[in-house]
């Protein structure tokens, strides 16, 4: 079998940023630092951001020193980081998405198939960080005693 190019992307590790940027005025109506998040995806060359903006998705492939600390510079400006997430396979799909596009799905589709379901920062931040716990609980947990 053939596989497509893009498909083959080289090692990555996904943190998702999220923030109180608010570009629209009915964003407000949701918790004050869970207004917007996005994604920063660290690979052996560097660092490229997808933030979702009204209108428009931004790509950026930064131009930063290699082993540049991008999620310690996004917490020291303010901002929640979650990660890292090995981004997974696709989901598969028979419907469309009957969610509207919006920087929450744009962080689920990064993650991939296994990316919990949430229609908000808070809902996407709070199952993520259950995540990260759980999977931190298992390889810290002591060996039971026999």
């Amino acid at each position: 079998m053939i596989r497509a190019a893009h498909r083959r992307v080289p090692a990555q590790q996904v943190f998702i940023v999220f923030g109180d940027g608010a570009d629209q005025p009915w964003l407000r109506l949701l918790r004050p630092g869970f207004r917007h998040c996005f994604a920063a995806l660290a690979d052996d060359a560097g660092w490229t951001v997808l933030d979702p903006l009204t209108g428009r998705l931004v790509v950026s492939r930064l131009s930063l020193p290699l082993g540049f600390d991008l999620p310690g510079f996004y917490r020291r400006a303010g901002l929640l980081v979650l990660g890292p997430f090995l981004p997974g396979e696709p989901r598969a799909r028979r419907l469309p998405p009957l969610l509207p596009y919006s920087c929450v799905a744009l962080c689920r589709a990064v993650l991939g198939g296994d990316a919990p379901f949430a229609v908000t920062p808070l809902g996407l931040f709070r199952y993520l960080n259950k995540m990260l716990v759980a999977r931190k609980n298992i390889l810290t947990a002591a060996p039971a005693a026999r």
